[in-house]
């Protein structure tokens, strides 16, 4: 079965340099690069994926990565 290929732009950890020569990053790994890090550590760790990866917070305000969690219930009104 074959390893999903880990998306760098859906990682916390990825960033977009100035820098046109090398113009992605990694802060977890602290390096910058010509192409995207994991294709870099693919590269560079014999075809290994990368270890590092973690979801980007949710982009709809919430500031959560995680599901919304169910509103409590109201007690009923007399």
């Amino acid at each position: 079965m074959a390893i999903p290929r880990i998306d760098c732009h859906r990682c916390a950890h990825y960033f977009v340099t100035w820098d046109p020569r090398f113009p992605h990053g990694c802060r977890r790994m602290g390096f910058k690069s010509r192409m995207v890090p994991a294709g870099e550590v693919r590269r560079t760790m014999s075809g290994h994926e990368c270890l590092l990866f973690q979801t980007k917070a949710r982009s709809d305000g919430s500031g959560s990565s995680l599901p919304p969690a169910a509103a409590p219930e109201c007690p009923p009104t007399r």
